[in-house]
């Protein structure tokens, strides 16, 4: 089972906060989040890894076991793989802004920019960008091709219950992926799970950051 994780890292942002955590994370992860120009993107990285940790500290975990990391604002994701079974899983969250037309049109199918055109209230429009923005991403990371794989070379569409589903796919991966949404109160954010494992979460767990420091 792909299990989800969701923190706001907004501590992080105090400066002492981020000093202590920077302890607590590999040597790698604090040069890396050091080379990021602001301090927001400094505390994603760092929670985003402080995030992981806890979700293998509560599900046992290893090192061996499949995961991947997003951000968005004040928020990081983590969806990880609660067995050691060979799995794909990508997950991606955004916030919610106005939707960009010119990025759809370039690098979305023509279905999926057609569907965009038809909603003409302008709220519904950047909903819908979104999601076809994190459920296209989380398929890229879970292939583990991210941008090399074009956003034109698989097509999102929804079914009769507005599930996401895959009507094509890379020849490179055809196995079967499963979409899981989040919608959490409060959060202007769009979230998303790809994975080929059987069973996804239906619940992102939200961590509280003051308990995983």
């Amino acid at each position: 089972m792909i299990r989800t994780y969701l923190a706001d890292i907004t501590p992080l942002l105090e400066r002492d906060t981020y000093e202590q955590c920077c302890g607590l994370v590999p040597d790698w992860r604090r040069r890396k989040a050091q080379r990021m120009r602001f301090a927001e993107g400094r505390a994603q990285s760092i929670g985003a890894w402080l995030l992981l940790e806890a979700a293998r500290k509560e599900t046992g975990a290893g090192g061996s076991h499949v995961y991947n990391l997003s951000h968005s604002g004040s928020y990081v994701m983590c969806a990880l793989s609660d067995t050691a079974e060979a799995v794909r899983a990508g997950c991606d969250i955004e916030t919610v802004k106005d939707a960009k037309m010119g990025v759809a049109r370039r690098f979305f199918t023509e279905s999926e920019y057609e569907r965009l055109m038809e909603e003409e209230d302008g709220q519904k429009r950047a909903d819908l960008f979104f999601r076809f923005w994190v459920l296209k991403e989380s398929f890229m990371k879970a292939t583990r091709q991210g941008m090399k794989l074009g956003m034109d070379e698989f097509e999102i569409g929804f079914d009769e219950q507005n599930r996401p589903v895959l009507l094509r796919q890379p020849a490179a991966f055809l196995e079967k992926y499963r979409y899981t949404e989040y919608n959490i109160e409060g959060i202007g954010a769009k979230m998303a799970v790809c994975t080929t494992a059987e069973v996804t979460a239906k619940e992102a767990k939200v961590v509280d950051f003051n308990h995983i420091i």
